[in-house]
């Protein structure tokens, strides 16, 4: 079958969608991704056909940068249209099946104006469930069974109310019927969706409904990056150091939050890996080392612990890498993967950003490193997260199709 896949966002939205590809081209597939412009070269590495998306997501505005769940949605809302268009086009140049991340979603009504089938890959949880909140509120612990599902009712209730005009044109453009919300809500119901992500690290809610399965990690391709000499240098010159990092965090002021690191590192003792990221972060101290685009599953197990933003591939990186975890939490589904990973006991208690000092980040590292059940933990999962295969899952459910 020709497999397209629709992952529209940052790097941690694409990166994990990279590792479905050699699997499924095994499979007898052929495989394409659709993504912005700046993901071209790593798609095209990892042996798919690259089909591209406008926009940028490095420029400071847009939705994927927004501060909560409710900005995040009128963003997309805004983009629904557009995205569903490009979807479209993408769709057009030969697709049998569309595989949709969560921001890609009007990719839905491409495919039915195609008579094609569609399948939601995410990364993070959103539907309704007693057993936690939905990843997108911002909050890092459970409101209770009634709390939580009420809450991601009311997301979607939200997320639907904004999409429903842009849904509603987009199916007009498509040629598609008119549908009211509570017939597309219905129809929604039974679409099924993979979720990437670990059940050794969130299981399964055993009150969603069939076709929504939790089936482990979408790892991206290895890459043919080396390390530089300097790097594996600074890394046999000492004890393991600790990673530093925010990903695709566009962070207004990243020299003080580099300065910052700086102190916090000195303050906890330990030596530091700091990634530039898309802040541009730069270590200036002989303890640190600044690094650019490195892959975390090389780096991470070299590390003492790792501290990031707790995006969801970050996290599953780390945990993947069995070191323990300091979460500094920014923004979106943030906050619920670092408590997730303190809930496990794989790293102390999450240190949001809006709160990041140098003392706080000190004694957080600190704790990290000299805590031996952090350790423990981060290993034991490591080694269940290691048994899973959430890209065997994707290739029998393409399989399934009969296509």
């Amino acid at each position: 079958m020709r497999v397209l896949i629709v992952a529209a966002g940052t790097m941690g939205d694409v990166a994990p969608y990279t590792g479905l590809v050699p699997p499924l081209i095994e499979a007898g597939h052929t495989v394409a991704i659709a993504a912005y412009p700046r993901f071209a070269e790593l798609i095209r590495a990892c042996g798919a056909e690259f089909r591209e998306l406008p926009g940028d997501p490095s420029v400071r505005g847009e939705w994927t940068q927004a501060e909560n769940s409710s900005k995040a949605a009128r963003g997309a809302a805004g983009k629904g249209l557009e995205l569903g268009e490009a979807i479209l086009e993408a769709a057009k140049q030969g697709a049998d099946v569309l595989l949709l991340s969560m921001a890609a979603q009007p990719g839905v009504h491409v495919a039915e104006s195609l008579g094609i089938p569609s399948i939601g890959v995410f990364l993070q949880p959103l539907f309704p469930t007693s057993e936690h909140p939905p990843s997108f509120l911002g909050v890092g612990g459970s409101l209770g069974g009634w709390g939580n599902r009420a809450s991601a009712k009311a997301v979607m209730g939200v997320m639907g109310r904004l999409m429903s005009s842009t849904t509603m044109e987009l199916r007009s453009r498509l040629g598609l019927p008119t549908r009211t919300r509570a017939q597309l809500t219905e129809q929604h119901a039974s679409w099924p969706v993979l979720h990437g992500y670990s059940p050794s690290v969130l299981p399964r809610p055993a009150d969603w409904r069939p076709g929504l399965d939790v089936c482990g990690y979408f790892w991206p391709a290895p890459s043919t990056w080396e390390p530089s000499q300097d790097l594996l240098d600074f890394l046999a010159d000492g004890p393991p150091p600790v990673f530093v990092g925010f990903g695709s965090r566009n962070i207004e002021d990243a020299p003080r939050i580099a300065a910052l690191v700086d102190e916090a590192l000195g303050l906890a003792g330990v030596r530091g890996v700091v990634q530039a990221g898309w802040a541009e972060l730069a270590a200036s101290s002989s303890r640190t080392f600044t690094v650019g685009e490195a892959p975390h599953s090389w780096l991470f197990p070299r590390m003492a612990a790792v501290v990031h933003h707790s995006g969801a591939g970050t996290t599953a990186a780390g945990l993947r890498a069995g070191v323990p975890t300091v979460g500094v939490p920014i923004l979106g589904d943030q906050p619920f993967w670092a408590g997730r990973v303190a809930a496990l006991g794989a790293g102390p208690k999450p240190l949001p950003y809006k709160k990041l000092t140098a003392q706080r980040l000190a004694d957080s590292i600190r704790a990290a490193v000299s805590t031996p059940s952090f350790g423990v933990r981060a290993r034991a999962l490591s080694e269940q997260i290691a048994a899973e295969n959430g890209a065997g899952a994707v290739v029998a459910a393409i399989n399934g199709l009969g296509g």
